[in-house]
């Protein structure tokens, strides 16, 4: 009901600002409302998309003795009423103009032009060298109406499972790409007036422009309905200046709140234990380390999840922020103004938060404040980027400085990544060669005794098998997890003990307490059948 009121009001003072403009362009006003739905409609007068570019239409069709009469807007172009008093001069016919309302010129295309309901292909990925399936999925994108495809795209890709969308300038053409668990697969070509709709949109949406020469960062969201039910999608953008144009990358975050469970995660028995030790004391700095797409954040927001409870401040620091959690004060950092998640934190920190999460660790000042914040009863939560824990201990310590007070502030450093996992249903076991195998054996060989040790004699490794339901081979991504739980023999780097600080020195140490390396994880992973040797080469 109050939509309706809503609507009436915003009609009325469309037709009343219309008035007032007709009385001052001396041009008749026309009252559209009471004729748009009888109206009888006059083909052949003009065509439709000349009645949609220059927003004219024919309203009562002429001859000898009476004028022909067109609607026009205040965005008509001059010169094509021009063309339609020379052309109706020239029959020695009259011609009358009346201004209409933006919303009646609507109303009435919608009747000249009815949209046509058209349901369109879903988007199927490409097997290798398989250009037929682009140039079908190249067809439907080049044909779905303007005003659709990018909602169309973005529809697919959550269909499709992908965490990001990759649209490229080619010389010639524009390149859609999705990464599904992981993988960059080809979807489509699109015609560039196809990309200049959706890099139009994107600009409405998150706010980003479309002749920009520097790098942007925008953020949106859409609601996604499919077989009854709707869940919010978050997406984060990036755009870039290339040689041909702005390319973009939309990561998509499938945002559902109860997937926020560290039990949900598939962690490893012995590797769980240590999160929980840390999620029962919550005091010190946890540092998540790896890729952008490795699960860091998901990792971070499964352990506050975990955390939240209502006798607990939580605090979150994002730029952006990519899940919305209940109960926890997320607040967006934005450092392309100048400032720093330093100087949120510091702000933050008279707020007595019992849990802080800052989205990552990029710079000195923010680093110390961190470390601070956590050897004051804090729990700190973060990610760093750096290839293993060993290179973001070395890397903080060059942040920080050798330092005994914050000897203890780091708890536990944890490095992440995902491979695709192999489908149960469809996989296939096969024997490696014998280089393979020694290799296997090499990696293996200097394992922690708390780890069970898997049969090296009898090796057999698994391989994708694809199907109509994975075409791939693969179904969903698995989480290797490198975990350095800081203990005394660590602790002596930051404490200035050991002279050498480097990342060498600072694994050999992590090893000899019992951690176990993201290469053993993986090679465990393959033996178990979960993964294949090529995922943890590409990965890992």
């Amino acid at each position: 009901m109050d939509e309706d009121r809503n609507q009436t009001r915003a009609r009325d003072k469309d037709e009343e600002t219309t008035q007032q403009r007709a009385a001052i362009l001396g041009i008749p006003y026309l009252d559209t409302r009471q004729i748009e739905s009888t109206l009888p409609l006059i083909k052949d007068v003009l065509d439709v998309d000349i009645m949609h570019r220059n927003r004219i239409l024919p309203l009562v069709a002429g001859g000898d003795s009476a004028a022909w009469q067109f609607g026009i807007t205040t965005q008509s172009p001059q010169s094509a009423m021009k063309e339609l008093r020379e052309k109706y001069t020239a029959l020695a016919q009259n011609v009358q103009f009346f201004l209409i309302s933006q919303s009646g010129y609507r109303a009435l295309m919608l009747r000249y032009d009815p949209p046509v309901q058209v349901t369109y292909d879903d988007i199927t990925i490409a097997n290798d060298g398989d250009s037929e399936t682009i140039e079908q999925v190249s067809k439907t994108l080049n044909s779905v109406g303007s005003d659709e495809v990018f909602d169309y795209l973005l529809d697919q890709a959550d269909r499709l499972g992908a965490s990001d969308i990759h649209i490229e300038n080619q010389r010639e053409h524009i390149r859609i790409r999705m990464r599904i668990d992981g993988a960059l697969h080809p979807v489509a070509t699109l015609e560039s007036d196809r990309y200049r709709v959706i890099l139009g949109a994107l600009a409405s949406r998150a706010n980003v422009s479309t002749a920009s020469t520097e790098p942007q960062s925008g953020h949106m969201q859409k609601e996604i309905t499919r077989e009854g039910a709707t869940h919010l999608l978050n997406m984060r953008i990036e755009l870039v200046p290339t040689m041909y144009g702005q390319d973009a990358v939309i990561r998509l975050f499938n945002y559902d709140e109860s997937m926020l469970n560290l039990d949900r995660l598939g962690i490893d028995t012995d590797e769980r234990a240590a999160i929980d030790e840390i999620v029962s004391h919550p005091r010190g700095m946890v540092l998540m380390v790896g890729p952008t797409g490795s699960g860091k954040s998901t990792t971070l927001y499964s352990m506050i999840n975990q955390l939240n409870s209502p006798d607990r401040k939580i605090i979150a620091l994002e730029d952006p922020v990519e899940f919305g959690v209940t109960g926890v004060s997320q607040i967006p950092v934005d450092t392309t103004g100048g400032q720093s998640f330093a100087d949120y934190l510091r702000s933050v920190l008279r707020l007595d938060p019992d849990i802080v999460m800052v989205g990552e660790i990029r710079d000195a000042d923010t680093a110390r404040t961190a470390i601070q914040a956590s050897i004051t009863g804090h729990l700190v939560l973060s990610t760093f980027h750096a290839n293993n824990t060993a290179a973001a201990f070395s890397r903080m310590i060059d942040l920080i400085g050798v330092n005994p007070i914050f000897s203890t502030a780091i708890r536990l450093l944890v490095a992440q990544r995902l491979v695709r996992r192999l489908d149960d249903t469809t996989k296939e076991a096969y024997e490696p060669d014998d280089a393979t195998k020694q290799w296997i054996r090499d990696q293996l060989a200097n394992l922690p005794e708390h780890v069970k040790k898997p049969d090296l004699e009898n090796i057999k490794l698994y391989k994708p098998v694809k199907s109509e339901a994975s075409p791939f081979g693969y179904s969903g991504r698995v989480v290797i997890m490198e975990q350095m739980v800081v203990g005394e023999e660590v602790q002596k780097f930051l404490r200035g003990d050991i002279a050498e600080v480097d990342a060498g020195s600072i694994e050999k140490a992590a090893r000899a307490g019992g951690m176990v390396t993201l290469m053993e994880r993986g090679l465990l992973a393959v033996l178990r059948g979960d993964t294949t040797l090529e995922e943890i080469n590409r990965v890992i």
